[in-house]
């Protein structure tokens, strides 16, 4: 039975290396080049839309609760590569690159990446997941105090409702308008 799980763990690893190193990125396309479709596709294969607001110190990620469910698994898909096993390790997202992973020695939230330790990453996919398992259309959940209490930013997931097109959020550089009702606060 081991050697089963063992060969389905490492069928799963290979194919989502495989999909990340076939995937469209920001590195590989240069932004100005992006046209609106490549970056709701973006959006929409990521599962949920990312935002950085320096000013209320928030990197924010937005999407239905499946969606954002795509953020833990992103989390421990960089945890599996070993190119990320070193500190100072990084990995850009989303269809511009904003969404910056990085090996480091302690857990933070800062201006330029979410970063921890491989260890304080899977703690933090764990976090998210429990969260979302309760988490109501509608609701936004902050987290800090329990991923990286002396970090200067939080992470909010904002969970909208299933069928939520994360790319109808992108008004800055899609000109579109999304509706933001002010989410009820979960958990902090």
């Amino acid at each position: 039975m081991i050697p089963l799980i063992l060969i389905a763990a490492l069928a799963g690893v290979s194919f989502y290396l495989y999909r990340q190193a076939s995937a469209p990125s920001a590195e590989k396309q240069p932004l100005h080049d992006l046209s609106n479709e490549d970056i709701k596709r973006g959006w929409r294969e990521l599962g949920f839309f990312c935002e950085l607001d320096d000013q209320n110190r928030v990197w924010t990620l937005t999407g239905s609760r499946a969606g954002l469910l795509h953020f833990p698994d992103l989390l421990r898909g960089f945890i599996i590569d070993p190119a990320n096993a070193s500190d100072g390790a990084q990995q850009h997202y989303g269809p511009y690159g904003s969404l910056e992973i990085m090996t480091y020695a302690d857990a933070g939230l800062t201006g330029n990446a979410i970063r921890g330790s491989l260890t304080d990453l899977d703690r933090l996919a764990s976090i998210v997941e429990t969260h979302l398992a309760v988490a109501e259309p509608g609701t936004s959940v902050r987290i800090r105090e329990e991923y990286a209490p002396d970090s200067r930013y939080a992470l909010m997931l904002d969970v909208r409702g299933d069928g939520f097109d994360p790319s109808s959020t992108d008004s800055e550089r899609l000109g579109s308008t999304a509706e933001r009702g002010a989410p009820r606060k979960t958990s902090s």
